[in-house]
């Protein structure tokens, strides 16, 4: 049915997934256990998630739900028991420890507990991630001048631990992990000790950090306040990663179905419980995406691209619509409960489609009536 080179895409996708961008990091399969024998405990289950280069993801969950044991996996802290987990181009799995600290040295590490040496100023602490990298001592202060200052501490930096606030030793912490510019910065709660503004800041510098340099930002978090500044939410729940939303691609998707005369009535929630259970499909010209006689088993709109729907009697196929940008198809089979009317193939290249299974379809509509009703109209005009 389909041409070959067709890419399926799970779930509403970033563009850089839908361009085909190789990730950045990238889990499989990975289940991990605490102690042996009759205590042995399963604590992650098969995970799975993959983050692109430049991409701000948020892990929540319930406490206890497993997120910073997958965190320190990630990070190398902790042996890979089972499974894949695939960092900046490196297999972690079946790493000795030698090799585990050079992969460790090129990831920025954020934690609740900022780890600061008492007996060392602001500005040691954060230089002292700076030991390994071959500079100058006088490039290494500039370095961590700015950072400091850039998170607020310009005038703090011979202050020792001791003498700085819980929310200001948190950002010392935090200017140590990105003074380096890492291309993955791996965070648990670093707002927790932060005041409102301060943690917006601190993860505006995070969403500056992965648009500027390319890095990729894992940050787990309770907090609330932030949760609207990442690409994308990762839901964990006991052990396991339960769904994922791509905030941007989702609003992006929302705003796009709105302008649809289709859609344009729907409320905002409706859209985005819809968006929430689409799929990309990257289709090559040539691909067949639903053809003439067959059950109908999805509903189409047009993210990108362009198709033809033709239709065939008596062995002569025509040409009867050409759809773009913002169109939609497949919803008569799915109302009507008849086979597919028509063929619709793909006309333009590098055409994203967003589906809908019909059994999500139908949900959809007894919903929202009004796009029900919609629908029906478009039905009665397409027989």
């Amino acid at each position: 049915m389909e041409t070959p080179g067709a890419v399926t895409i799970t779930g509403i996708e970033s563009e850089a997934k839908l361009s085909g961008a190789q990730p950045a990091l990238r889990v499989q399969a990975v289940n991990h256990y605490f102690g042996a024998g009759e205590t042995r405990k399963q604590v992650l289950t098969d995970n799975a998630v993959s983050l692109m280069a430049g991409e701000m993801v948020i892990m929540t969950g319930p406490s206890g739900s497993g997120k910073s044991t997958l965190l320190t996996l990630v990070g190398g802290l902790r042996k890979v028991q089972e499974g894949s987990v695939h960092v900046l181009g490196r297999e972690l799995h079946g790493l000795d420890d030698r090799s585990l600290t050079l992969v460790r040295r090129s990831i920025g590490f954020i934690f609740q507990a900022h780890n600061l040496f008492d007996s060392l100023t602001a500005l040691q602490n954060v230089r002292t991630s700076m030991e390994l990298h071959d500079e100058a001592p006088a490039e290494r202060d500039k370095k961590a001048i700015a950072a400091l200052t850039r998170l607020g501490l310009g005038e703090r930096i011979h202050y020792k631990p001791g003498q700085l606030s819980g929310g200001q030793r948190q950002r010392v912490a935090i200017a140590r992990a990105l003074v380096n510019r890492p291309k993955l910065v791996l965070a648990d709660e670093p707002t927790a000790a932060l005041d409102k503004a301060s943690g917006r800041e601190v993860v505006t510098i995070l969403k500056e950090l992965a648009r500027e340099e390319g890095s990729t930002i894992l940050l787990v978090t309770h907090d609330s306040r932030i949760i609207d500044v990442a690409d994308r939410i990762v839901n964990m729940v006991d052990g396991r990663i339960v769904s994922e939303i791509f905030v941007e691609e989702t609003v992006r998707m929302v705003e796009f179905l709105k302008r649809s005369k289709l859609f344009e009535a729907s409320a905002p929630d409706t859209l985005t419980t819809i968006t929430q259970k689409m799929v990309a499909e990257r289709l090559p010209v040539g691909t067949v995406v639903v053809r003439q006689g067959d059950e109908g088993d999805k509903f189409y709109v047009i993210r990108r691209g362009g198709v033809e729907v033709r239709r065939e009697e008596k062995g002569t196929a025509t040409t009867v619509a050409t759809l773009g940008s913002g169109e939609f198809f497949g919803e008569v089979a799915l109302m009507s409960g008849e086979r597919r009317n028509a063929t619709v193939v793909v006309t333009e290249p590098d055409t994203v489609l967003y589906s809908l299974k019909k059994q999500d379809f139908l949900a959809a509509l007894a919903a929202a009536p009004s796009l029900d009703q919609q629908l029906r109209s478009v039905f009665f005009r397409r027989q």
